[in-house]
């Protein structure tokens, strides 16, 4: 069986996250990495559009989900994106991290990654 490895990689959006007053009233940046298995044999031996994974569907998704929401933690965002990610049938494993930038001073980023397999 083939294991397709989809990765989306630094999808840049904006959305409430945090549990400061500042934070609870302005977007901030975020930085997400996904990263979807799925079996892909017969896309592989179909050339049918099909049998694939439609990726893009999967973004939008997380794309909605993100700049709508209004999150406390980090946890509860990644949580959601993973749900959308494995939400689809023929996922049988996604792993989700998100960046925070600028969340610490003297730190690019912090960021929390969770994953879920079938």
């Amino acid at each position: 069986m083939a294991n397709a490895i989809i990765h989306v990689t630094n999808l840049r959006l904006r959305t409430f996250i945090g549990f400061n007053p500042d934070e609870r009233e302005k977007k901030q940046d975020v930085v997400i990495n996904l990263e979807i298995h799925y079996p892909a044999e017969q896309a592989c031996e179909t050339d049918q559009v099909e049998q694939a994974l439609n990726y893009k569907v999967i973004t939008k998704e997380v794309i909605s989900l993100v700049e709508q929401g209004h999150f406390l933690l980090l946890e509860k965002l990644v949580a959601e994106i993973l749900e959308v990610c494995h939400r689809h049938s023929s996922v049988n494993y996604a792993k989700v991290r998100v960046d925070k930038p600028h969340a610490l001073r003297f730190a690019d980023s912090v960021s929390l990654t969770l994953d879920w397999a079938k």
